[in-house]
């Protein structure tokens, strides 16, 4: 398989004998923590694969065939991965308003937060992993990694520990099948031909030696192929991609993670319980053996009432509590549970990436076709004033989709509310006169500038305020309510005028799955207005290749100015910290939620039960008596950025 010389021929030969011996034994391996569930080595382990293919025993020889790994270095990282105090055991009870559209991480639907930051964590790896902290690439399903002089071809071993919730090992055909799935049109999800249509097909070189040539040279490939989530060949063989969409929408193909989420364990529109894996295969690494604590994870939906949503969190139906609402947070977080110290209630501060959210318009159709009524919709548009009397100035403005970061080009307009400007505009467009209803109307087609927008219920007191603003200048924007998955269903089907979105940051921008042009007219993709610009599509291309990071800074703030100026969003506001509130039950790491993250699933990953704490909870709750208070503030990240930098 590999063109070798006699030295490493010899050397091959004796850990051969070595990795035999070694593992023809079996039994537990060492106990790294009292607390630890052990791992034994797989009943079904591969002695007959030698090293030089990726057996037992490459590791030995890694060096010399030019591959590299992460060196665990106790003193940098042994904080960052968990907390060494954490206990294995209890159950972490959670609310959301939503029921995933679909069980699945990959294909139509796919693309919610609930998927990427529950389902696909915890039940699935890819290759690689990135250090939470420092964002170094670290082993997950492959121990070792190679990428060649000219960046263009990637190889990875596979740990031979490997293992899918069924048993059977993780081998390269795994890596193929899943490229084929992701590129798969029948999938519905054209972003991902996109992003791995970078790459020619994988090779297997071997059981556990994989091989993947990139088409061009792109500094985000080696990201995207190492870290993208894997799926068992021995499934997706019997499988095109229409059945996989079928077969998989509410039950869950099995993943290699530390936990899983059984058929029997996923009541649909009520409920979701993960188990974590005793025989998960990779429990006692350093890497993960402080994480993943919970027995069970549940969530619970409570759809388009967040009021009975907190009233549940309140009586102790749930856990953790992320509080959106500024009026909340302010005026309803002080009640017996927290000025106890039973709840206790936080901001908790990250460099998380800010994320895009506003008023996502639909340039394919009538009105917002239109720049100048886009532009007099974001100038009537008054967040200062939400901010002040709605928010209690929680907020920032966000003026791009890069919010607070370095990416941001800071020369986009920030439409400060004026509504002589949007007058004006409007005028300029054709809007000359009112009717006897008070609305504008075009003065050539006699159109009433009438608009629909379709929201949750929950979401109504943003939206008010805003339909308010606009009626005073006579643009009627109408409101219907409807659930959140038929409200993406439209939205991926192009069905709509304009729609109140969030979309997640990422810490590095990956601007193409969401402006490159040829996404502007299919469905089923991030670029939901139909955005298209050359200009952007050219500085894709140079972005994809570029090496340079302060040039692919100037990169995006170029596109992010290109991108204001054709505005297809009315911005919203922003904010740099979580609000959090959780019954004191649980322990965590002195950084609670990790740098780029900094959102309550953290708590999924991190956190722990503590019996002796939700004892002491308990008699404190019985007997009347408080528990010490937390500051409301917790800035570890700032402390440690300004400390590091």
């Amino acid at each position: 398989i590999f063109n070798n010389n006699a030295k490493i021929k010899m050397k091959n030969s004796l850990y051969i004998f070595i990795a035999l011996f070694l593992f023809s034994c079996g039994g537990d391996t060492q106990k790294s923590s009292s607390n630890i569930t052990q791992k034994k080595i797989p009943a079904n382990i591969d002695n007959a694969t030698t090293a030089i293919e990726g057996g037992y025993g490459f590791e030995k020889i890694a060096d010399d065939l030019g591959y590299k790994t992460y060196e665990w270095n106790e003193e940098k990282d042994g904080t960052f991965f968990g907390d060494p105090k954490a206990i294995k055991g209890g159950t972490l009870n959670y609310i959301h308003s939503l029921f995933p559209r679909t069980m699945r991480v990959i294909g139509q639907n796919s693309s919610q937060v609930l998927n990427s930051r529950t389902i696909s964590a915890l039940c699935y790896e890819g290759l690689l992993s990135q250090h939470p902290t420092t964002l170094e690439f670290i082993p997950r399903l492959a121990s070792h990694w190679k990428i060649s002089d000219d960046k263009m071809t990637f190889e990875f071993r596979i740990n031979p520990d490997a293992r899918w919730w069924d048993g059977m090992p993780v081998t390269s055909d795994d890596v193929i099948a899943t490229w084929d799935l992701r590129m798969d049109e029948t999938i519905l999800s054209p972003a991902e031909q996109i992003t791995y249509g970078k790459f020619e097909r994988p090779i297997a070189k071997s059981k556990y030696i994989v091989s993947v040539k990139a088409k061009s040279v792109n500094w985000r490939n080696f990201l995207y192929f190492s870290t993208m989530a894997l799926h068992p060949n021995h499934i997706l063989k019997d499988l095109d991609g229409t059945a996989f969409l079928e077969e998989y929408a509410f039950s869950v193909i099995p993943g290699t993670g530390p936990y899983i989420l059984e058929d029997k364990n996923i009541k649909n529109q009520e409920s979701y319980t993960f188990e974590r894996r005793k025989d998960y295969w990779d429990i006692n690494s350093p890497f993960n053996r402080y994480k993943f604590n919970f027995d069970k994870i549940k969530v619970s939906v409570v759809k388009d009432n967040d009021a009975l949503q907190y009233e549940k969190f309140k009586k102790g139906e749930q856990d953790i509590y992320n509080v959106q609402r500024s009026r909340r947070w302010v005026e309803e977080t002080d009640f017996t549970a927290t000025e106890s110290g039973w709840i206790k209630k936080q901001r908790v501060f990250s460099e998380k990436p800010a994320g895009t959210s506003g008023y996502y318009f639909n340039m394919r159709e009538w009105p917002f076709n239109d720049k100048r009524v886009r532009y007099a919709f974001c100038y009537l548009y008054d967040r200062e004033k939400m901010n002040r009397e709605m928010y209690y100035n929680e907020y920032g403005m966000m003026n791009s989709l890069y919010s607070g970061s370095v990416y941001e080009n800071k020369n986009n307009n920030p439409f400060k509310y004026n509504p002589e400007e949007a007058m004006r505009l409007l005028k300029e467009a054709g809007y000359t006169s009112r009717n006897s209803d008070g609305w504008l109307v075009h003065e050539t087609s006699n159109k009433v500038l009438s608009f629909e927008i379709v929201i949750q219920k929950t979401s109504a007191y943003m939206v008010t305020p805003v339909q308010q603003m606009l009626k005073e200048y006579g643009i009627d924007m109408q409101i219907k309510f409807i659930d959140y998955n038929t409200m993406i269903k439209n939205v991926n089907a192009r069905n709509f005028n304009v729609c109140l979105l969030a979309y997640s940051g990422l810490v590095y921008p990956n601007p193409e799955g969401s402006l490159r042009s040829t996404l502007a007219d299919q469905n089923d993709n991030n670029n939901v207005w139909g955005f298209k610009s050359p200009r952007v599509d050219e500085l894709l291309d140079e972005y994809d290749v570029c090496f340079d990071q302060q040039r692919r800074i100037e990169i995006i703030r170029e596109i992010d100015g290109i991108f204001s100026d054709v505005h297809p969003i009315a911005f919203s506001i922003a904010r740099n910290y979580s609000r959090m509130m959780w019954w004191d039950k649980f322990g965590y790491p002195e950084w609670m939620f990790s740098r780029y993250v900094g959102e309550y699933w953290d708590s999924l990953y991190y956190w722990w039960y503590d019996k002796e704490k939700d004892n002491t909870l308990k008699e404190a709750v019985e007997k009347g008596t408080s528990l010490p208070l937390k500051p409301i503030d917790m800035k570890y990240w700032p402390d440690y950025l300004s400390k590091n930098s």
